[in-house]
């Protein structure tokens, strides 16, 4: 054989080689992550539902439940948290809650956003969407404790409260069970909001009911509801709503969240018939305020365990919610003559800090639950993350309450509580009656 011919192939294959390196080195980078759309498209129908829970749902449902004098201010304070928390959020609380961080909070990495673009996914779905998602549970929950003060809490004190209670409480709260922190490296169960969400602000309800005081003449001077219908319908929003703030919380669109929203609807129709046949029983007559907050008890019940009941599970649920939360009304305001105006602790801390410790039983095979294997094992670290967040929320409403009292004032004057809020701190009138 010529002895240039293995030379030759030798250099043929070179060439060859070199020629087809690009087409190996592509083959072998892993191809970029896209998002999955029918997810997304969910994560952003769940994101629309959650924030119209509180933009109108929320609104409505409180503004309807004061007197009309105050309806105005309290459309006006749902607003406006959701603006201060909107901004807060992408600026601080969204780093502090799901940035890396340690045990006890997330670090500041996630400032501004910085370095989330359109590229960026959270599992398979944008991470903008996630942030977007995760921002409307931070917008309700301060909002949820609006109705512990309506009628004479200054709105300056309101955005300042708001503000420094979503630093202080809900973004280490948050990165505790849901963003990586000791809570979650237990194994507690909260699917969308139980503890995050009801526990704390229950809490900080009940004890800035305190705070600021009665309203002029409780418990005997209590006015009703100035327009029941406006209540229903704010209801009928958020019932509508939370299938979006529980099943949008299994982040995917998926057999999970069509369960959760099946159990969700449950409780909430279970929660309403039981509060309407013990308000028949006890007071003569169905009322469609009370049916309606038996409503939103089973819904703040189911929250937590939406994950890991099933349908029986939700039917004892929203039974239970809807006697312990009526009777609990009672106990805050005539036994303990706490003003809790619209029943914030009795409804939603009760009811988050009822269904929290309820999973631990229903999440198990013996009610057809799932995700709950060692049922007394389950039921310690939840007694362990409720005692836990119950207190920090406590402690901290104190101190910011302090602060808020020393910087702008937390009650409003005998005399604008007279007025009324709607003239008296923003100058407008809800209804213009000739």
């Amino acid at each position: 054989m010529n002895a240039k011919y293995p030379k030759t192939l030798l250099k043929v294959l070179t060439l060859a080689a070199l020629a087809l390196l690009p087409h190996w080195a592509g083959a072998a980078e892993a191809p970029a992550a896209t998002p999955d759309s029918g997810d997304t498209a969910w994560m952003l129908t769940a994101t629309v539902l959650v924030l119209f829970m509180t933009l109108p749902g929320l609104a409505l449902f409180y503004s309807g439940l004061v007197q009309r004098k105050n309806s105005l201010s309290v459309l006006m304070h749902c607003f406006s948290i959701a603006c201060v928390a909107s901004v807060l959020w992408v600026t601080v609380l969204y780093s502090l809650s799901f940035a890396p961080g340690n045990a006890w909070v997330g670090d500041l990495s996630r400032l501004g956003l910085r370095g989330i673009g359109m590229d960026n996914l959270s599992g398979d779905f944008p991470e903008t969407v996630f942030v977007m998602f995760q921002m409307t549970f931070a917008i309700i929950t301060p909002g949820l404790i609006v109705g512990a003060f309506v009628e004479r809490m200054k709105f300056g004190a309101v955005m300042l409260f708001t503000m420094l209670w979503l630093v202080v409480v809900y973004a280490p709260v948050t990165h505790w069970v849901w963003g990586g922190g000791w809570l979650q490296q237990m194994g507690v169960i909260d699917l969308a909001g139980g503890i995050v969400v009801h526990a704390t602000a229950g809490t900080s309800a009940l004890i800035l009911a305190i705070m600021v005081g009665p309203r002029v003449g409780f418990p005997k001077a209590l006015h009703p509801p100035h327009h029941p219908g406006t209540v229903m319908v704010g209801a009928a929003m958020l019932w509508v709503g939370w299938f979006g703030f529980n099943a949008g919380s299994q982040l995917a669109a998926n057999g999970a969240a069509g369960m959760t929203m099946l159990v969700t609807h449950i409780s909430a129709a279970v929660g309403s018939l039981t509060w309407m046949v013990i308000e028949w029983k006890t007071k003569g007559k169905p009322g469609l305020v009370g049916i309606v907050t038996g409503m939103v008890a089973g819904l703040a019940t189911i929250t937590p365990a939406s994950g890991n009941v099933g349908p029986l599970g939700a039917v004892i649920i929203g039974a239970a919610a809807g006697a312990v939360c009526f009777f609990m009304c009672g106990i805050v305001k005539e036994r303990f003559r706490i003003d809790d105006s619209l029943d914030v602790f009795a409804v939603h801390g009760v009811g988050g800090i009822l269904g929290t410790v309820l999973v631990a039983f229903l999440g198990t095979e013996l009610f057809c639950g799932q995700g709950v294997g060692d049922m007394l094992g389950q039921l310690k670290v939840q007694l362990i993350a409720l005692g836990a967040v119950v207190a920090w929320s406590a402690v901290a409403t104190i101190l910011i309450g302090v602060i808020c009292k020393v910087v702008t004032g937390l009650r409003a004057s005998d005399e604008d509580m007279q007025v009324g809020l709607d003239m008296a701190e923003h100058g407008e009138s809800a209804y213009h009656l000739e």
